[in-house]
């Protein structure tokens, strides 16, 4: 037959991952208006005022990835991408793992960044343009 779960809500699995996440304004216009319905006690805004069970966001995500013919990556693979982008954009390394959770910065720099050929061209310039100053 078929599996009923439940959602448990329990201590985090270490004190980082309690954090705060700043929003834009972009991020907060789509946001509000959920306010009106959530229950501040949730963890992840539903349009309804029951919690949602977790796996429900990545059954839609890859339903949405099928029917848009993308090729398939896992839910997490978002978190993966969010932080590659951040490393992309110019981020510090720091703040990256401190939005991620990481306990250690270590974690971070071991997962997420892994210089490309255009990265370590750049690197070198800089090293060579220091020497001429």
């Amino acid at each position: 037959g078929r599996k009923h779960t439940e959602v448990v809500i329990n201590t985090p699995k270490t004190k980082n991952s309690c954090r705060e996440i700043p929003m834009n304004k972009e991020l907060l216009a789509m946001i509000k208006p959920l306010k009106k319905v959530v229950n501040d006690d949730f963890y992840v805004l539903t349009n309804d005022e029951h919690p949602t069970e977790p796996r429900t966001y990545r059954n839609y995500y890859n339903g949405l990835m099928a029917k848009l013919n993308i090729p398939r990556l896992k839910y997490h693979g978002l978190r993966h991408s969010f932080a590659t982008r951040c490393i992309e954009a110019g981020c510090d390394y720091k703040t990256v793992s401190v939005l991620l959770g990481h306990s250690n910065i270590s974690t971070t720099l071991d997962l997420y960044v892994h210089p490309n050929m255009e990265q370590k061209k750049r690197c070198i310039s800089k090293m060579f343009k220091s020497l001429g100053k």
